[in-house]
């Protein structure tokens, strides 16, 4: 019962903030995965397809980015993002710190890391295309943009679901990183109800739940595309 006082949506309960913070964090981990699927997709072009210093570039950034701790990228981004607006507010005249909003710096952060292994993801897909596939739409007449949008991209993206889920995935939890810039996503809402009420393990653990649910329902989403898009390569036929 005490639980349930907790998570009521009266005056002295904290469902409501807690679906808040539960959205911010679906929020902030769906727009940096989706900025790493943009970053993921010029990076294995650059990968394929690139000259010798743009695959030098791309390796670089696929190498750097998965080497280095997540929590360091993000305040890089927080704290390096906010000298760097302060410095060029300073150079039009106006004074005092100005900084980059939380979730603007947490997105980010997640999607340059997002970017570098669905990078690797979008290269592995493409390479199990079968070739003669693509030369077919070329021999027909297809001009570039035709063969990617009515050939490569829908196949690169079946083969690529799977490990697309697995970095989504990993996007959600590396939301709850972005607490320590002050944004309050749902860790950060469990800290602060945890200090208020002096019940830690029952917010931690609740917490704990939603990912989980939030989780499940993902998976759910991403077997469900999973299925359609192998419908949609066997007439039907799954």
């Amino acid at each position: 019962m005490e639980l349930l006082q907790l998570l009521s949506f009266g005056p002295d309960g904290w469902g409501p903030a807690l679906l808040t913070a539960a959205s911010v964090t679906v929020a902030v981990a769906v727009c940096g995965f989706l900025l790493g699927g943009v970053i993921g997709a010029v990076i294995a072009w650059g990968k394929l397809a690139g000259g010798l210093p743009v695959r030098f570039l791309a390796d670089a950034y696929t190498t750097v980015l998965r080497g280095i701790p997540d929590l360091l990228v993000i305040y890089l981004f927080y704290f390096g993002g906010s000298m760097a607006v302060t410095g060029l507010f300073n150079l039009g005249g106006q004074e005092g710190f100005v900084g980059v909003p939380p979730f603007i710096a947490g997105a980010a952060a997640i999607g340059v890391v997002s970017g570098a292994y669905q990078a690797e993801v979008f290269r592995g897909a493409f390479r199990v295309l079968a070739k003669g596939e693509i030369e077919a739409g070329k021999a027909v007449g297809m001009n570039p943009l035709l063969l990617f949008r009515r050939i490569i991209a829908p196949q690169v993206f079946r083969h690529a679901l799977p490990g697309i889920g697995n970095i989504w995935q990993m996007a959600l939890k590396e939301s709850a990183l972005i607490s320590v810039t002050g944004l309050v996503e749902l860790l950060r809402q469990a800290q602060i109800a945890a200090g208020s009420t002096r019940k830690p393990f029952e917010f931690y653990l609740i917490a704990g739940v939603i990912f989980l649910v939030i989780t499940w329902l993902s998976q759910r989403v991403f077997s469900w595309l999973e299925k359609r898009a192998r419908r949609s390569t066997s007439g039907g036929l799954v």
